[in-house]
């Protein structure tokens, strides 16, 4: 676990020196609001519009301060009829920051060296730009979790896509949009928060 350091800092007893993650107890409306103030001009993402039915139940933000922060992860659950119940994390990050990792279960910071090998196996759209993402093995990730990782690059930073279970990946076939919504406004008053978090 992260505890303060001398020299003000966050230090990790495996990692060392870390940007401490910010993640609140459960999924509000008003823990939202302090997420995107925590995050600043970094992007927090969400598939875009939500389907009915789906909510927002967990997000986070890797970092010490709106103009230092790192990372952002937001997740969304819902149903679809083939898979039930599913989750999508979406992480974008800093290059070595490791919460993509963290989610996926994968073994390294950063996605591997096979992204950008061959046709990504899926796309999606971050406003008008399409953006390729590559699947990422967990085969040597510790837990059984049912679950598909896809990632890549996007406007100089890591994109990773979490979705349980494993079959749900082929939600991705449709034409997903990612939005960042932090200047969304008014919009999220909309949007549906709570639910049960993931375990990750």
């Amino acid at each position: 676990m992260a505890q303060a350091a001398p020299d003000g800092g966050w230090s990790c007893p495996d990692h060392g020196s870390i940007d401490p993650l910010w993640r609140p107890e459960e999924a509000s409306y008003d823990g939202f609001v302090d997420q995107l103030r925590r995050a600043g001009p970094f992007p927090t993402y969400l598939p875009w519009p939500m389907s009915p039915g789906w909510s927002v139940t967990d997000f986070g933000v890797v970092g010490t301060g709106p103009e230092r922060a790192r990372a952002t992860m937001t997740c969304c659950s819902g149903t679809s009829e083939l898979d039930g119940p599913v989750d999508v994390l979406v992480v974008t990050e800093e290059a070595g920051t490791g919460l993509g990792a963290r989610c996926a279960g994968t073994a390294y910071a950063d996605p591997g060296a096979e992204i950008g090998e061959g046709p990504p196996a899926v796309k999606v759209r971050l406003d008008n730009q399409a953006v390729g993402l590559w699947p990422v093995s967990t085969s040597a990730a510790t837990g059984e979790w049912d679950r598909s990782v896809v990632a890549g690059e996007a406007r100089g930073r890591w994109l990773w896509l979490v979705l349980r279970p494993a079959s749900a990946m082929l939600l991705l076939r449709d034409d997903w949009i990612l939005r960042d919504v932090s200047s969304l406004g008014p919009g999220l008053v909309e949007t549906a928060f709570g639910g049960p978090r993931p375990s990750w």
